[in-house]
């Protein structure tokens, strides 16, 4: 169902998450129009909740960024993050499909076990470590067993000025001029924004790509959790951020409810080579996060 004249509408499912958010700052600038929902609007835990989000919006396109996402907490709490993750992924691909939509899925690194020695690609086997992750996996078989025009995308270490995430819990932890990062945990640091612009751009090129499956898509090159904290520091400093130490520790110095792979760099040619996007490499988005929120801790506006 696509609208012959005026602005291309998607339907965001999730209100208040990072991916969310940068959606409905950046749709504008691209000529789309996009509708976030959430709670207590929408209940993506309910079939019948989703249904009505879509007869309301009447959208060209679902995006499913509603997810559980606190790791360790989901450890203590399966079925609250099987609910969301799992089952409310088949709902949304279920609701999209008889509406006659296709949907964009966004799922996770932590699918992989991390034991592999290169960036994981699309093709290479599942081994979730912790219940988000198996969550996460068992809500992609979902998606693509009940949406037939689906794109599944996983990402990578997502970060942003919104919300809860790796960077702002940085921020909180150096308040007293050092912070200990785990070392020995290698990702692709994802910046929200530039996510958000790739995923409009799939948008608003749907049929030219006429895409189909699933694909990684995270920042570029990668780094560990420390040489991550590193560079915000760095980046804020540049910027006359007071200095902060960066101690590099182990994964065993820093116990948590919920098994991390070491390795979940994501390898992202595939959706390359089919869209001819790539995000911008780690380093040079972590330094406009930094730039950001120095304008924003300094009352400026961005």
């Amino acid at each position: 169902m696509w609208h012959s004249v005026g602005l291309m509408r998607i339907l965001v499912l999730g209100q208040n998450g990072q991916i969310a958010r940068s959606l409905v700052e950046r749709s504008k600038a691209c000529g789309l129009e996009t509708l976030a929902v959430g709670r207590p609007e929408l209940d993506i835990t309910n079939r019948a909740s989703i249904d009505k989000a879509i007869r309301l919006c009447n959208p060209d396109i679902v995006i499913n960024a509603a997810a559980y996402t606190a790791v360790d907490q989901a450890e203590r709490e399966p079925e609250i993050a099987f609910s969301i993750n799992r089952d409310g992924a088949k709902y949304a691909a279920q609701a999209a499909r008889a509406a006659g939509l296709p949907i964009i899925h966004i799922s996770t690194d932590y699918v992989f076990d991390g034991k592999s020695q290169r960036p994981y690609r699309e093709t290479d086997v599942t081994a979730p470590l912790n219940i988000y992750g198996c969550s996460k996996l068992e809500g992609e078989h979902a998606v693509a067993e009940a949406a037939p025009e689906h794109v599944i995308l996983r990402t990578s270490w997502v970060f942003s000025p919104f919300g809860h995430n790796f960077a702002d819990a940085m921020l909180r932890l150096a308040q007293d001029g050092t912070v200990r990062v785990v070392d020995d945990q290698t990702g692709c640091p994802t910046y929200a924004p530039d996510l958000a612009q790739a995923i409009l751009d799939l948008c608003a090129s749907w049929s030219k790509f006429n895409l189909n499956g699933l694909f990684h898509l995270a920042g570029n090159g990668e780094t560990s959790r420390f040489g991550f904290a590193s560079q915000i520091f760095q980046s804020l400093a540049t910027r006359g951020a007071p200095k902060v130490v960066v101690r590099p520790i182990t994964t065993a110095d820093y116990p948590a409810a919920a098994k991390r792979p070491a390795n979940s760099a994501l390898n992202c040619t595939r959706f390359q080579a089919a869209t001819g996007i790539r995000l911008p490499h780690w380093r040079e988005a972590t330094d406009r996060y930094a730039a950001r929120s120095m304008a924003v801790n300094s009352g400026a506006s961005r």
